[in-house]
């Protein structure tokens, strides 16, 4: 299910050491549903028709040098225009000092305001991608999800099918766990699809007949992550000696995740199988398909074989 999600200013607050000059009340206690920012610029002369009042406010340079050449009473009325409307918070950067008048609009309005010692838009930069990440929208998946070799792979399947087990193997093949039974993926831009595990299980695995392990207490900390990008989906499933598997590898299939589309295949799973390798091998052909070579379609050229891929995806084979 997608939510609508905040984030405290206390918890922006901690994570870029602002100073505090005022706030209404508890930081903890004040949200940020805006993943995005306002530089005053006209909102100065009193031009408010594409302000966001939901937007933290943003103090550089030159706004701090307009607001200093007007009198007492027109910096007033200037930033009685848009902090009526009381935005979350206003951040002066570069270590600027806001004005007395500030602190008395500010106040009667219940904007808080704050100080960071970086420079705009150094801080402005670090700030949306903080808030893209906190903001983005979500869903949980139950899978597992983990890095092979440098691939974020999300492994989906009916319970009991050899998730977990996976995970493990690969784990002492030197890969790393992000999360299992429980997926947090957050898209942060129409591309990328970013996994963590729920704080309260991170790090834990389940395996039937054994119990609960913590994976980095007993692998350490090398063979855990708290977030991944999400490269490619393995679907697992119980081999089906009725259903026709892909051979080749031509073509490439998608999930579509939050309005996002990740490449997905199918792998069949019966006893002798060991998944942990055919998974690394999914992982290096997926790097090597991002990078433009398709082993399957060199194979066809030196067979004599031509192709041709419609607009669908659909490729057919020929003879030349």
């Amino acid at each position: 299910m997608i939510m609508d999600f905040s984030v405290s200013l206390g918890k922006i607050i901690n994570e870029f050491s602002l100073d505090i000059v005022y706030t209404p009340k508890d930081p903890n206690d004040l949200n940020v549903t805006v993943a995005d920012y306002n530089r005053p610029g006209l909102e100065l002369t009193g031009h408010l028709d594409f302000f966001d009042k939901n937007r933290i406010l943003i103090i550089g340079k030159k706004e701090h040098h307009f607001l200093e050449m007007l009198s007492s009473e027109e910096r007033e009325k200037s930033l009685e225009t848009f902090l009526s409307l009381s935005p979350p918070a206003m951040i002066f950067c570069r270590d600027l000092q806001p004005f007395a008048e500030v602190k008395n609009v500010a106040s009667k309005y219940g904007v808080a305001i704050l100080v960071s010692s970086d420079a705009t838009s150094e801080f402005t930069a670090s700030l949306v991608s903080f808030l893209n990440v906190e903001l983005a929208p979500r869903v949980t998946r139950h899978g597992v999800l983990v890095e092979v070799y440098g691939e974020g792979m999300l492994l989906m399947g009916d319970s009991g099918i050899g998730k977990s087990e996976t995970a493990v193997e690969l784990i002492k093949r030197g890969h790393r766990l992000i999360a299992d039974d429980a997926v947090e993926i957050r898209r942060v831009s129409n591309k990328t699809l970013v996994g963590s595990s729920p704080a309260n299980i991170r790090h834990f695995i389940e395996l039937r007949g054994i119990g609960i392990i913590n994976a980095r207490r007993i692998y350490g900390m090398g063979a855990v992550k708290n977030t991944e990008k999400i490269d490619i989906v393995i679907n697992l499933e119980l081999w089906d000696n009725s259903k026709v598997y892909d051979r080749m590898g031509m073509e490439t299939e998608y999930m579509e995740i939050l309005g996002n589309k990740v490449p997905t295949i199918t792998i069949p799973v019966k006893p002798g199988r060991n998944l942990a390798v055919i998974i690394e091998a999914a992982a290096m052909n997926n790097r090597q398909k991002k990078m433009g070579y398709n082993a399957a379609k060199e194979l066809l050229t030196n067979l004599g074989m031509a192709y041709d891929t419609d607009e669908s995806g659909k490729t057919t084979i020929s003879w030349e």
